[in-house]
């Protein structure tokens, strides 16, 4: 009888080895991807900080133009004549 006994403890700690190689197996998996997780979100918000500020320069000179154009906008509202078609022309005047 003794010898039964033996047999099914080495069945029984067969099953617990399986059990215990797919547990580390399973572990393995989700550490691979958990690492995998890591990497994509490491190299998103690297070429998210590359995209942004390559878009953060283009608004500012997007911005300069506007300033630019913008005290244009007033010169040329508060000195008409500086921008009359008329007066740029030899040969033509405001009297023609």
């Amino acid at each position: 009888m003794a010898r039964a006994g033996g047999i099914t403890n080495a069945v029984n700690v067969g099953i617990a080895v399986q059990a215990d190689w797919e547990n580390r197996e399973f572990i393995s998996h989700i550490s691979l991807n958990v690492r995998r997780l890591f990497e994509f979100l490491l190299q998103f918000e690297a070429t998210t900080k590359r995209k942004l500020a390559s878009l953060n320069e283009k608004l500012d000179t997007l911005e300069r133009r506007l300033e630019l154009l913008e005290v244009q906008v007033g010169t040329a509202s508060a000195n008409p004549s500086l921008f009359s078609y008329r007066n740029h022309i030899p040969g033509l005047s405001s009297a023609s």
